[in-house]
């Protein structure tokens, strides 16, 4: 695949990611660690998969200004031109209208590919074919598009797009769903015509920055700066001023469940969104008795079912434990049920009641 300079992207990197604490914490999120022991960190693979065709200099990291040095650190192709620094958590879809207007001030010409930076992807030439057919789609239609994923099993873990059942290989969004309930998820399944939603998006900078003017108007009016700031010596300073000042909403009901022109993209390409601790070990090899294991050197005993992660080389012993999650991070252990991972947001804050903010 050859690069296009109207190719670009934006790789979501602000989140903290506090369900895999103590791994993840503030100063260090899970998208810069190296989560699944592959040598790279989450954020490094993602920027290389996508680069593979999108010019690197046409990859912006959106992040929080607090992940400069870490982004950089990281990610020796890209320079603080590359980087979007969010002056103040907003979710979504400020990010989103404020890269769609940078890049827009660049080459009214683009067409972009939003991408979370903390997902793995096992078949990355499927990836970009995707991504190609929604560049060539996008770059002629007047259409915002979304890739969802084929799902193999009734995961409520995940918002769900409902798509129209007509004869194309893109399709005209029905309708988006929130995370179901197990009864309902099967339902979904069941039915043939529900996909996964990744959370990955592609439309020219000409269509989404008119979705933000027709259904986000006052948020396109805050950040709307003409020709004359964006990719200046300005930019930074009207960003400060000008950014906290948006609402705090997701793309997701800002825009896509609101607009006519949504489209979705059904692929198959071994996604996992690594949200939990849970989703990680699904994606691990494990050992005869179902434990995975990251970084440690192991000795089980009457132990199955176990996500172990520690730093690189420590000897672990474990005996009698069954579908628990253990994890060492410097001076900080975690021991808990696979089956209430969903508690460890609450256990981060009592972590930081307790023992202080910086062991979160």
């Amino acid at each position: 695949m050859k690069a296009n300079k109207n190719y670009y992207a934006v790789i979501m990197a602000g989140g903290v990611g506090s369900r895999f604490w103590p791994m993840s914490t503030q100063e260090n999120p899970k998208q810069f660690h190296d989560m699944l022991g592959v040598g790279q960190s989450l954020i490094q693979r993602t920027f290389d998969r996508i680069n593979g065709l999108v010019p690197s200099d046409n990859i912006l990291i959106a992040t929080n200004a607090h992940y400069e040095t870490l982004v950089l650190k990281q990610l020796p192709k890209a320079t603080k031109n590359n980087l979007l620094l969010e002056p103040a958590m907003r979710n979504t879809a400020p990010c989103i209208l404020y890269s769609a207007l940078k890049i827009y001030a660049q080459n009214p010409e683009a067409v972009i590919l939003v991408a979370p930076s903390d997902h793995w992807i096992d078949n990355e030439a499927a990836f970009l074919n995707n991504i190609q057919t929604s560049f060539d789609t996008c770059s002629k239609e007047d259409i915002l598009m979304t890739l969802g994923i084929q799902p193999d099993s009734p995961n409520t873990g995940y918002g769900y797009i409902q798509f129209t059942k007509e004869d194309t290989v893109i399709k005209k969004v029905a309708n988006f769903r929130e995370k179901p309930a197990l009864e309902t998820a099967k339902k979904f399944l069941a039915s043939g015509d529900y996909l996964w939603n990744a959370g990955i998006f592609v439309w020219s900078a000409k269509s989404i920055i008119k979705a933000f003017k027709e259904h986000l108007p006052d948020m396109f009016a805050i950040l709307d700066a003409g020709d004359t700031v964006y990719n200046s010596d300005f930019e930074s300073d009207f960003i400060k001023k000008n950014y906290s000042k948006c609402e705090n909403i997701s793309i997701d009901f800002g825009i896509m469940e609101q607009a006519k022109n949504a489209h979705v993209l059904p692929v198959e390409f071994g996604w996992n969104d690594l949200g939990t601790w849970g989703s990680l070990y699904n994606k691990l090899e494990k050992d005869m008795h179902q434990n995975a294991v990251v970084g440690a050197e192991t000795l089980f005993k009457d132990a199955n079912g176990n996500m172990v992660r520690t730093q690189s080389g420590k000897k672990v012993v474990i005996q009698g434990l069954h579908d628990f999650i253990v994890v060492e991070k410097d001076n900080v252990l975690l021991i808990c049920p696979k089956k209430d991972e969903q508690d460890i947001k609450q256990i981060v804050a009592d972590v930081k009641n307790n023992f202080g903010e910086e062991f979160v």
